[in-house]
Order: C-alpha cells, then sequence, then structure tokens
C-alpha cells in the first residue's frame, strides 16, 4: 500500500475512494471500505490525522493510532492512502476547494462515505457537492449500533468484550516498550512497561486478559496490568503486559496489545505473597480467556 501525505505523491488515476477519519476501523467503516474496494476502481482512502476535532477545539481520545489504522485499512484491501494533514487551513477550505486539491487530484471518480458525511469550511460540503463536482458519491448506510462513540465509551468503562463486537475485533492498546521498575520481575512476572501515545484511548484501570500481536508470529497470551499499582502506593498511570511462556527482550519495540477480558480491578493487597497468588491466578485466567471472534 502507497502512504501520501500530498495528494501530488499519488499518482492520478480513476480511482473508488472512501473519505473518512476511520478511527479505529471498525465495523462500519470497514462497510464503507469495502464498498470502495468493491466499487472496481483504484481502491483508495483519503484521511486525516490529526482528528479533525482535535484541530477544531474538541477531545477526542484515539482508538487507534494513524500507523494502526493504515495496516488495518491493508487488511481491508486498500490500495493507497492519502492523509491529510488535517490543519485550520484545510479546514477552512470550501468544499469546492476541497474536492480539487484532494479528491480530484488524485483521479477520483467514485466516493463512498457513511451517513451524514460532511466536509468542508463550516461543514457545508456533502455528498451531493460532490455529484455537482460530476463524481459518482454514493453514501453507505450506517451498521445499526455502531459508532466511534459508543465504542469509546464502552472502551473507557472497560467493557472490551463489548467493544469488539462494534470493532469487529479485540480492542488494542499500542505502544513502545521502555524500562520499568522491574518490580514484576522480582516476583516472577516480569512485565514490557507500554508508553502510550498520549491521544490513544486505555481502557478503565483493571486487570485484563488478552495478547500481544507480533508481527507474523501466533499472538502470546498476555496478563496486562492498566493502573497506578496501588499496592505499591503508585500514582503514575502504566500499561504492563506479561507474557505467558514467553520471554526475550523487547525494549524499544512497539507492541499491539489485544484485550480480550477484564479480570477485575486493580487492588492493593494485605501482603506481597497475596499479590504474587493473585498474579497466579490472573494468569491462569488469560490462558483460559477466549479471544473475541473477528468479523
Amino acid at each position: 500500500m502507497t502512504v501520501a501525505r500530498n495528494p501530488a505523491l499519488l499518482e492520478r488515476m480513476p480511482r473508488a475512494v472512501a473519505i473518512g477519519t476511520f478511527d479505529g476501523v471498525h465495523l462500519g467503516h470497514r462497510a464503507v471500505v469495502r464498498a470502495a474496494v468493491e466499487a472496481g476502481l483504484t481502491p483508495t482512502v483519503v484521511t486525516f490525522d490529526p482528528h479533525p476535532r482535535q484541530v477544531l477545539g474538541g477531545d477526542v481520545p484515539m482508538l487507534a493510532t494513524l500507523e494502526r489504522r493504515l495496516e488495518l485499512l491493508t487488511a481491508c484491501g486498500i490500495a493507497d492512502v492519502l492523509v491529510v494533514p488535517f490543519t485550520e487551513e484545510v479546514a477552512s477550505l470550501d468544499p469546492v476547494a476541497f474536492a480539487d486539491q484532494y479528491l480530484l487530484a488524485i483521479g477520483a471518480q467514485i466516493v463512498v462515505a457513511g451517513v451524514g458525511f460532511r466536509f468542508g469550511r463550516g461543514r457545508a460540503g456533502d455528498l451531493e457537492s460532490l455529484q455537482a463536482l460530476g463524481l459518482d458519491a454514493r453514501t453507505v448506510p450506517l451498521v445499526e449500533g455502531v459508532s466511534s462513540t459508543r465504542i469509546r465509551m464502552l472502551v473507557d468503562g472497560g467493557d472490551v468484550a463489548g467493544a469488539s463486537r462494534l470493532l469487529g475485533r479485540p480492542v488494542e492498546v499500542e505502544g513502545t516498550v521502555v524500562g520499568g521498575d522491574s518490580r514484576g520481575t522480582g516476583l516472577g512476572f516480569p512485565t514490557a512497561n507500554l508508553d502510550v501515545p498520549a491521544e490513544l484511548l486505555v481502557p478503565v484501570n483493571g486487570i485484563y486478559a488478552g495478547a500481544v500481536a507480533r508481527g507474523p508470529e501466533d499472538l502470546p497470551r498476555a496478563a496486562v496490568s492498566i493502573g497506578v499499582n496501588p499496592h505499591y502506593g503508585g500514582h503514575e498511570r502504566r500499561v504492563e503486559a506479561f507474557l505467558l511462556d514467553w520471554s526475550g527482550d523487547l525494549y524499544g519495540e512497539r507492541l499491539v496489545v489485544e484485550l480480550w477480558q477484564r479480570l477485575r480491578d486493580e487492588q492493593a493487597f494485605e501482603s506481597e505473597a497475596a499479590l504474587v497468588a493473585q498474579i497466579g491466578r490472573d494468569v491462569e485466567n488469560t490462558r483460559v480467556a477466549a479471544r473475541p471472534p473477528a468479523t
């Protein structure tokens, strides 16, 4: 897949373009992307980074990093992606100027988007505006009950199983492995401490069963702690993953961690022995946890 941040870097050719932010590439987004893939022209996505609402004064915790979104779009069959760096200047473009600069410039002939898609200054543009410019603009129906807002609510509350049904895949957190305090190693459960991008939504504190995606390898199951480690009086929120039956040096690696099931709240214990015993139970529960079905 070719990824460009400037339309001049994509060859002008007949394209079917799916347009949107596609945060999370959930089931509704995938319906839009599928319409572009099935249209018969070069399937292309025009998306935005950062999220337009972040530039226009809103606070939007993201369901996936841009890198992860691009990986998911590739898996959907998209050939090329134009990432529009969203700025106040881009927001001020009138619909005709936007279409000319970012759609017509790459050869778009078919444009697909979800119901209610708007673009351009003051959100004045819609798919009818594109039809007036001679484009074959097609509306893709919403997938009932599926929205990024709803998924954010579920993830924020720790309902990763419910959120996964709307995503069509497990909820994920992502980050780069950095050094921690090595307390888990001392307890016999060494963890990968993730530096998670600040804009990424992380579920409510607790212990989760999941797995770590490591390229083409099998998914090593992981017991994941999200929180401040209250047993030791911690204050810094962390995401730490203990990979079951795996050893190796992960420092500096980017990890995508799937969260399959919330096991329990984080808590302080009456002794370190009680903490170790509970971690052991968390590990066993992780061994038998079922991965949410991908759809």
